[in-house]
């Protein structure tokens, strides 16, 4: 039997808690189980080509991201594929279809080395003086692989939902003969996974015991421990709860999220005394894995350094920025004035009722900090850091329309770049390393928060089991220091704590790829991605200052939405090799999506 290449990897994922190095194994050619079983290396190598199946989007669709197939932001570039999420052109036929075909690789290697590569001993090795460093890593290597294949089962069935399953390695015969399994069915494996490997995973790779730290090398940091268990069942448990897979409103699925993100956020503010960070920013920085730890759980980081992110995603107008992924004004309108107030244009003046402090000939200022962090708007100064002329996001102005690239909602993204980095000509630093954010606490307060509420049915009811209400945790990620937001107010009815959570988790989550999930599944997709809202600005004078005086106005983007994009098209590739699969319904949200054909 031949194994696909495992290639070499410089990674530094997981558990990011002290995470000050990386993961370093060997090329190897294709060789066959004899030659995978001779050492430790080999084996590793396996586990590591299963790592490489683990997602981000730094621009997966030529550059888009997957947050421009919602209301988050919209490409500056027509044609692109992320276009086929909202155009009418997504079938079976053009199914977007690399998650399944990703997933189902990493699935086969993690049984592949489940069913092939337990219980070895490598007797020939015993009298190495890091025999027994390098068996406490082998033994512990079970444990990381069930992680990621539940893992793998996760990204599938929130995007097709019922899926084929297995657990043991299969011909490819044998797999093409599978039906699906249901979701629930799929959703109940992930989470009793996650309860049977979390308390025997390594919980924490930068405290080992001193006799099983290889003595070349510091401890490793960089895989799957229990906090990430955790993360994954919590998150699994919220996903289960939810609208789209939970059609009769079981409230014991809600109970179930809750408790489980519950004990994802005991478990590491108590026993890993983990916190949200004070700089907001520093969870997407380069350094993150040094100035973040407190909050990040698990990151994906990427093995070279780069500056894709960045090409993409910078201004139009300046040396090497092509606009990229253009935050909407839906992300804008859900970014509150300090004092807590939403601002609105109405009329072509922009509106803050209520709040103290706001000035509308100033729509950005005074707003949540991180609007600032996130989002780049006209006349934003230094961005990228190293850009000493403003960004003129105006019709007609450096960095706009009917520039090439020019941003068709008048803002440009931020998050996730790296603004020292110079893409110009003579610059000596064109690149840095990138981390995609998995998990991190700020999640799993909003989590909680969305559980606990449909649970108990009221934002500030607490019982003996859940003394934090939803309220208190939704507030978390508004209060923390570096952004000081007031919290929600006590007593807010039902529906207004609803509508003010989900633009705290847009806030708070912007493109992290959350808003696509979240939207599908709360079964609320007809409201919010229907159609996308721009900002055209138009410049009308100057002031003495050398600010410009603008009018504003609302530019509404209509989009195609269909009930049967709730769910992924099944591949017709994959159906044509295996006719148990049926197809996804083309129903509304809430039907039984079973083995449809």
């Amino acid at each position: 039997m031949k194994l696909r290449k495992i290639v070499y990897g410089m990674l530094c994922m997981g558990a990011l808690a002290s995470c000050s190095d990386q993961m370093n194994y060997h090329e190897y050619n294709n060789y066959d189980e004899d030659f995978v079983k001779l050492n430790f290396g080999n084996v590793g190598g396996l586990v590591t080509t299963i790592y490489l199946d683990l997602d981000t989007d730094f621009g997966n669709y030529s550059g888009a991201v997957i947050g421009s197939a919602t209301d988050e932001s919209q490409y500056a570039y027509t044609g692109n594929s992320i276009e086929t999420f909202y155009n009418g052109a997504w079938s079976p036929i053009n199914a977007q279809s690399g998650t399944w075909n990703t997933c189902y690789s990493g699935i086969s290697n993690c049984n592949l080395f489940l069913d092939k590569y337990l219980g070895l001993t490598f007797p020939e090795l015993e009298q190495n003086a890091d025999y027994k460093p390098q068996m406490f890593r082998y033994n512990n290597y079970q444990y990381e692989v069930r992680f990621l294949r539940a893992y793998f089962y996760f990204n599938l069935v929130r995007q097709y939902g019922d899926v084929p399953f297995t657990d043991h390695f299969m011909s490819a015969d044998e797999s093409n003969s599978l039906g699906r399994t249901p979701a629930k069915d799929i959703f109940d494996y992930i989470i009793s996974e996650c309860d049977e490997i979390k308390d025997l995973i390594i919980e924490d790779y930068a405290n080992l015991p001193a006799d099983v730290v290889l003595p070349s090398e510091s401890p490793e940091t960089g895989r799957v421990n229990k906090a990430t268990v955790l993360a994954l069942k919590a998150r699994a448990a919220l996903y289960a709860a939810s609208p789209l897979f939970n059609t009769e409103n079981n409230p014991e699925l809600w109970h179930r999220a809750a408790t489980a993100n519950k004990e994802l956020l005991d478990y590491c503010v108590n026993n890993r005394g983990m916190k949200l960070v004070d700089d907001y920013a520093s969870l997407w920085d380069k350094n993150n894995y040094k100035n973040a730890t407190d909050e990040l759980i698990f990151g994906r980081r990427a093995n070279k350094e780069s500056s894709s992110m960045e090409s993409y995603n910078y201004p139009a107008g300046i040396e090497g920025g092509k606009g990229g992924n253009c935050p909407t004004q839906n992300l804008v309108d859900a970014y509150e004035t300090t004092d807590g107030y939403p601002v609105r244009l109405v009329d072509g003046v922009w509106k803050a009722k209520g709040s103290r402090v706001f000035d509308s000939a100033k729509p950005y200022d005074d707003r949540d900090p991180r609007l600032k962090m996130t989002i780049c708007v006209n006349e934003e100064v230094e961005w990228p850091t190293w850009n000493e002329t403003p960004i003129y996001t105006y019709q007609g102005g450096a960095n706009g329309q009917p520039l090439n690239g020019g941003t068709p909602t008048g803002y440009y993204l931020k998050k996730y770049c790296q603004g020292d980095i110079d893409l110009r000509s003579n610059s000596t630093y064109k690149s840095a390393y990138h981390t995609w954010i998995t998990y991190r606490l700020g999640e799993f307060y909003l989590n909680y928060a969305e559980a606990v509420f449909r649970y108990l049915g009221n934002a500030d009811a607490t019982d003996a089991e859940f003394t934090m209400s939803a309220r208190q945790a939704a507030s978390m990620t508004r209060e923390r220091k570096g952004v000081n937001m007031p919290p929600f107010p006590l007593r807010m009815p039902n529906e207004d704590f609803w509508e003010a959570y989900k633009k705290e988790r847009m806030v708070e989550l912007a493109f992290e790829g959350h808003r696509f999930w979240d939207v599908r599944r709360w079964k609320e997709a007809d409201k919010y991605f229907s159609s996308v809202d721009g900002l055209q600005i138009t410049k009308t004078g100057d002031n003495a200052d050398g600010t410009g005086i603008y009018s504003y106005a609302i530019v509404k983007n209509t989009r195609q939405w269909d009930d049967k994009m709730y769910f992924f098209p099944i591949p017709q590739s994959e159906r044509m090799k295996n006719p148990n699969l049926g197809q996804n319904p083309a129903g509304k949200p809430g039907f039984q999506i079973g083995n449809q054909v």
